[in-house]
Parts: structure tokens; C-alpha cells; sequence
């Protein structure tokens, strides 16, 4: 039977289940008057509701249509990330497609790129690149040139119930050298304890068959193995079936009972923090953006610090589209400067995404200030619902840690990437299917798991 969620549990994963939004209509132009020209911003929906941050700052943009002479309308695509990837293949290879900026997803770069759906971007799309965090920026180029610009990044973070590990005679303060072992042993702590409340397992996480699973993947493998890569910079596979057996095992380690709950293994990120947020686990790992209303649910008792190992880097970028014209093309730089400014990257912490500039962590103890977007400029910041709230998650962590200083900002500078390649369609598609039969009946052993994802990957691949 499936377990009711909680009412605390379905405000949370509201966050995760917006409904398919375009953000606010843009006014209709007095009788007579000529409509300005526009530019279109197609984009995954926005986790901070409707009229979130990313309308906010398009509004900001629009305001100052007397500058430039353009407004931009946000169009948000529903679906998934694979959906929303196939939607932009198709309409960019159709040649109809009415969208003059995409927003895409770090591991989509490459292949955008070399399909020429997106063109080469210059410096008039990119202000002060120095400030941007330099991993971050290395996802936006591809063949040595640079076809887009960080607009929101993300990176794996470790939730955890301070509540759960004092009750089990445990700290309740993990700093930034807990490693998975060290977990281990917490959650041996916690499950020989009176279990508390709901509590089932030690964690959870994503590992259904879709990108979630490869993600925990790559962070198991790129901790196994000092600099692990699956491709080198050309997209040529580099791995070798021993590196792949030591990153099976660590992976297997990781989400093996007693210590992860088992319906981790069905779980995308709706279900992993509805788990969490029941109660059913003491540790999540998850993205910055649910930090705000995890802390809104259990205030003082929820902990946040970096993950054990490595993190894998996600987020989105913001590129040109091949088949607008020049004189769009232009605008839209213009645009893409301007969204990922300074200003609009402190607006976006603010509003609970990972920003990708360091300037923006400049304000530890506090938030920093954010004028473009009036709804994020002096203390609320977006609700799931897209309605103000005051923002409750605190930047000051205990012992003196600061959340954005300390535990994001790091976590953002040592992230690894997933493979780099135009074929990266394939490549996670393989990783969830040949590691699939981890959490099967079964299961063969760690050897014939990376044996056959080697094989695959070969066929994948070049190189």
C-alpha cells in the first residue's frame, strides 16, 4: 500500500511539482502601438514557483526596455529534463523553433554545441568572467570556445536530523571532513538507539532509472578513484573496467541495507525528500534549492554540510540559438549578460539556487543584497507558491559556519562534472540501464557489473 505523505511532506515536494507555468503575461501594448521586438528564453520550470526568480529577473529586464528596445517573454517547458532536452532538440533541428535564448543544462552543452544549435558566444555576453566560479565556467565551453554562460549552478549537499543523531548519543554537528564511513557509523549509532518517530534507514537519495542514478554513480566513482573520468576533453572514453570495479563497489557500499532505505532505488527527488521529510531517514543527500523549506520543516534540528566524497556539479546555462538572426543574437548576448550579472546571481542565491559567481558569497552571515528582482531585494524571498514569504533559512551555521561561505561555495569549486560529450544522451542512458542490476533480483557481483558497462560504454563511445 502506498504510504500517505504528510502534510508537511506535500508542501515540500510542492517544490518539485509546480504546475506548468510561463510566469506573468507581459502587458498589452496600448491601441495603435507597435509591439517591440522580442526575445524568447525557453526554460526548465522554475523551483522557486511561479513569478519566481527567473521571471523576476526577466521583468527587471524588461523595465528597462527603453535602454535596449527588446522585451523577453520566458517560456517554461513541462516534462522532465529528458523531455524538456527533447523538445529543444527537436524544435532547434526543425528550424522553427521560435526561441532566441535556451536554457541548458550543464551535461547538454557539448552536444548543442556540436550540432550547431547554439553558436560561439563574445565577451558582450558575459560580464567580469574572472568572477565566475571557475568550475562552473568550464561547463560552458566545448572545442575551446565558449557557447554559453552559467545562469544557476547546483551541486550535491548532506541533510541530516541533528534530533536523530543526539537522541542516538551522537554529534549533531558535522563538519566539512565527514566521510562515508563516518556516516556509516552514525547511522549504526542512530539504528541501535530507540528508533525515532518514523525512522526506517540511515539515508536516501535518487536512484530511480533516470539521471539521479547516474549522478550517485559518478560521485561514487570520482571518490573511489583519484581523478576518475569517463572522457577525456574531446568526449574520447578513458576509463577502464578496474577503475569501473572499484566505483561499482563504492557505489554498492553506499546504498547497501541496512544503511540506505530501500525504496531509494525507485526514488527521483520528489520521493527522496518526502522521505526525509517524514522522518524515514536521518541523512538525504539533495540540492541547495530545498535548504529553505527543509529548515522552514525542522528550524534548529536540520544540519546541512557538504557531502562525504566528491559532489557531483549540475545547474544550467544560458546560449544563443544558431537560427535567430544577427541583430537578435546581439540583443539576446545582451540578455544573457544581464541575467547572469552580479546583481542577478545575488538574487538567485537569494532565492535558494546555487549562484555561480563568487562575488555572490561575499555576504556570509547574511544575504546579499539583490536589486534587480523586488520581490528578493530586501528580506522575502519566493514561497513554492510563488507568494512572498520571509526567508528562514539561515546563512550562520552552528560552531560559526556560514552555509554559503562554508559548505556551498566550496561544494561548488570542488564538484566534479559528469561525462563531457556531445553523446551524453547515450552515455547516461547506458549508466542507468548496466547499473540497474545493482537493485534487481539478484544482483550479479562488482567485477561483471563494471565488465559490462565497460563493454557498453566501448560501443558508446569513441576512443
Amino acid at each position: 500500500m502506498a504510504r500517505r505523505l504528510t502534510a508537511a511532506a506535500l508542501s515540500l515536494l510542492s517544490l518539485l511539482a509546480l504546475a506548468s507555468c510561463t510566469g506573468k503575461e507581459t502587458p498589452e501594448q496600448p491601441q495603435g502601438a507597435a509591439d517591440p521586438p522580442r526575445i524568447v528564453v525557453a526554460s526548465g520550470q522554475d523551483v522557486t514557483g511561479k513569478n519566481g526568480i527567473r521571471q523576476q529577473l526577466i521583468d527587471a529586464w524588461n523595465a528597462r526596455e527603453g535602454e535596449h528596445g527588446y522585451r523577453a517573454r520566458l517560456v517554461e517547458l513541462p516534462g522532465s529534463a529528458d523531455q524538456q532536452r527533447s523538445q529543444l532538440l527537436g524544435a532547434l533541428q526543425s528550424g522553427g523553433a521560435e526561441y532566441d535564448v535556451v536554457n541548458l543544462d550543464v551535461t547538454w552543452i557539448p552536444e548543442f554545441a556540436a550540432a550547431g544549435l547554439i553558436r560561439p558566444l563574445t565577451g558582450a555576453a558575459v560580464k567580469s568572467p574572472d568572477d565566475i566560479i571557475e568550475a562552473v565556467d568550464r561547463t560552458s565551453f566545448w572545442d575551446g570556445e565558449r557557447y554559453a554562460v552559467p545562469f544557476n549552478s547546483d551541486v550535491g549537499l548532506l541533510y541530516y536530523r541533528k534530533d536523530h543523531l543526539r537522541d542516538a548519543g551522537a554529534s549533531p554537528k558535522l563538519g566539512r571532513g565527514v566521510t562515508w564511513d563516518d556516516l556509516r557509523e552514525l547511522i549504526d549509532a542512530v539504528n541501535d538507539a530507540p528508533k525515532p518517530g518514523n525512522y526506517q534507514e540511515g539515508w536516501t537519495t535518487q536512484l530511480a532509472a533516470y539521471e539521479g542514478r547516474t549522478v550517485n554513480a559518478i560521485e561514487a566513482f570520482a571518490s573511489a578513484v583519484p581523478d576518475f573520468a569517463l572522457t577525456d576533453e574531446d568526449g574520447r572514453y578513458t576509463a577502464d573496467e578496474a577503475q569501473l570495479t572499484a566505483g561499482v563497489t563504492e557505489l554498492r557500499e553506499r546504498t547497501a541495507s541496512p544503511y540506505m532505505l530501500d525504496e531509494s532505488s525507485g526514488f527521483r527527488e520528489a520521493e527522496s525528500l518526502s522521505a526525509f521529510a517524514e522522518g524515514r531517514t536521518t541523512f538525504l543527500r539533495h540540492w541547495p534549492y530545498v535548504y529553505p523549506a527543509l529548515y522552514e520543516r525542522f528550524k534548529e534540528e536540520l544540519g546541512v554540510t557538504r557531502l562525504p566524497g566528491k559532489a557531483v556539479l549540475g545547474g544550467q546555462n544560458l546560449a544563443v540559438t544558431s537560427n535567430t538572426s544577427e541583430q537578435r543574437a546581439a540583443k539576446a548576448a545582451e540578455l544573457i549578460a544581464f541575467l547572469t550579472d552580479p546583481d542577478s546571481e545575488r538574487c538567485l542565491l537569494r532565492a535558494g539556487f546555487a549562484a555561480t559567481r563568487t562575488s555572490a558569497y561575499d555576504h556570509p552571515g547574511g544575504t546579499p543584497e539583490c536589486r534587480h528582482a523586488s520581490a528578493y531585494s530586501a528580506g522575502p524571498s519566493a514561497s513554492p507558491t510563488g507568494e512572498n514569504a520571509e526567508v528562514k533559512a539561515p546563512d550562520g551555521l552552528s560552531g560559526g559556519v556560514s552555509y554559503s561561505r562554508d559548505v556551498l561555495l566550496p561544494s561548488l569549486s570542488e564538484a566534479v562534472q559528469r561525462p563531457r560529450t556531445p553523446l551524453y544522451g547515450a552515455v547516461t542512458q547506458t549508466l542507468i540501464t548496466e547499473l540497474g542490476a545493482l537493485y534487481g533480483h539478484r544482483p550479479p557481483g562488482d567485477a561483471q557489473v563494471a565488465k559490462n558497462l565497460d563493454e557498453a560504454l566501448s560501443e558508446v563511445l569513441p576512443g
